[in-house]
Order: C-alpha cells, then sequence, then structure tokens
C-alpha cells in the first residue's frame, strides 16, 4: 500500500502523542510521529505536520492521569476545540495498558487514538507506516478503498435504489463461564451508492442469548406512550443523516 492514494482523505488538524515506552526518547518518538504524519499526507489525507503539544512521556501505571491531562492541555491550547486523534506509542509487551487506553478515549474522552509497540517506532517501515495511515483514515471519517461497480451503478440489489447493508451476530463467553453476558454487534452501510462506509453499535446481553435483544424493542414512556427503539432504528436514522435519503432497501446478513 506505499504510495497508494486513499479514495477519500480524512483531516487531522489537531493531534497529539503520548509515550508510555521508557525505552523510546522523545526525539526518536518525535521522528517516528513525523515520519507517520508525512505517510498520512502522502496517501492522500489532510494531516497537520505538527502536534499541538510537545510529545508527553509517561508511566504505563499511569494512564489514566496521562490522557486526561493531554487532553485537558490541548482543550485549553486550542481555546475550545478538541484534539481529533491521539498517537500512543506502548511497551512491545504492555499487559493491561492498551485495553486502558481504548476504554479510557472511547467512553471517558471521546477521543480517537492509535497505538503503536515500541519495535515498530525503532525500525521504521514504510509499509508499517503506510498500514497505520489507512487506519487513521478510516477512524477519521475517510474512505480508503471503493468497488469499481459501485461507482460505475452497477452492483446487483444496491445500486439500483438507495440500500443499506445490515451485518449482526453475537459473541458468547467461553465455555465454563456461566456469569458473563453475551455481547451483540450490528453494523450497517452509511453511505450509498458506494457502501464502503459502516457505523456499529454493541450491546450486552442475557448469557448465551442467540437472540439479539436490543435489535427492536418497545417500552412505555408516561408522555409518549408505546415507544419503539433500538440498534435497526439508529442505524437507520444514520444511515439518514449521513444520505440525506431513507434505503428503499434493506439488505440483512446475520
Amino acid at each position: 500500500m506505499v504510495n497508494k492514494k486513499v479514495i477519500n482523505g480524512g483531516k487531522v488538524s489537531h493531534w497529539a502523542c503520548i509515550n508510555f515506552s521508557r525505552s523510546v526518547q522523545e526525539t526518536t518518538a518525535r521522528g517516528f510521529c513525523q515520519e507517520l504524519a508525512q505517510m498520512c499526507q502522502i496517501s492522500g489525507m489532510e494531516f497537520n505536520s505538527e502536534p499541538v503539544l510537545p510529545i508527553y512521556s509517561a508511566r504505563p501505571d499511569q494512564v489514566a492521569k496521562a490522557l486526561k491531562h493531554v487532553y485537558n492541555v490541548a482543550l485549553h491550547k486550542l481555546k475550545g476545540k478538541e484534539l481529533e486523534l491521539l498517537l500512543a506509542i506502548l511497551p512491545d509487551n504492555n499487559g493491561a495498558l492498551y485495553g486502558d487506553i481504548k476504554r479510557i478515549c472511547e467512553t471517558d474522552l471521546g477521543l480517537i487514538s492509535q497505538c503503536c509497540l515500541t519495535k515498530h517506532v525503532f525500525k521504521i517501515s514504510k509499509q508499517y507506516l503506510a498500514n497505520v495511515s489507512l487506519k487513521i483514515n478510516v477512524k477519521m471519517g475517510g474512505r480508503n478503498t471503493v468497488l469499481v461497480d459501485a461507482l460505475s451503478w452497477r452492483i446487483p440489489l444496491v445500486s439500483d435504489i438507495p440500500t443499506i447493508i445490515f451485518g449482526a451476530d453475537v459473541t458468547h463467553p467461553e465455555t465454563g463461564e456461566d456469569s458473563s453476558p453475551s455481547i451483540a454487534a450490528v453494523v450497517a452501510s452509511q453511505d450509498w451508492p458506494e457502501v464502503t462506509k459502516y457505523a456499529g453499535l454493541v450491546c450486552a446481553q442475557a448469557h448465551r442469548q442467540e437472540l439479539i435483544q436490543d435489535l427492536y424493542k418497545t417500552w412505555h414512556d408516561p408522555q409518549r406512550g408505546t415507544v419503539t427503539g433500538g440498534m435497526v432504528r439508529e442505524l437507520l436514522i444514520s444511515f439518514r443523516k449521513a444520505t440525506g435519503q431513507k434505503p428503499q432497501r434493506i439488505i440483512f446478513y446475520r
């Protein structure tokens, strides 16, 4: 994928980097970030070459404090504008650090993150940088690829009328685990006729329940009476906001 252009490049104006690896010096981390930013630009993204603030070094056991510190400092420096992307350099053996970063960024801060291991920072590969740039582009709302048949309106059962494609599955706990919930996930296309961008929803449900409980649901509201909702409804609304039209056909993979 080196020297390949994405179909639609995302935009990153405000980003920062936290280095959680003791073996990576600031100059090395800065050089890696510059190379990655350049690769994002080459791939077709509009990517600011400079971070909002200097690379911040932190210990893995201070992950929550470090993330919130960088987020708040950036917020203050940007005068209310939010950080768009956080790069995180991790030790090769990082235990729960990766999961902690994703959880805090996505549930507490509402911040998109991209993690990179120390071994890739020391040995910078153009192929690795190209792969990471593709991940960042998708996370920032860009599109890496599109079907030629979609551009020429030639996909059967998709191109003729506005169509949304759903995919759904349930993941169950390991055998012998008797208390953990099952996890249901539903994704749906958010563009047409290309059908290459997808939004997803995840919910926990009863242990080993194969039927997706939140796919469609009704409940009673004291003011509004019977109310309908669920994951499908949310994704249909999202499709209409993204495309400006209601889907006239639904294709559902289960």
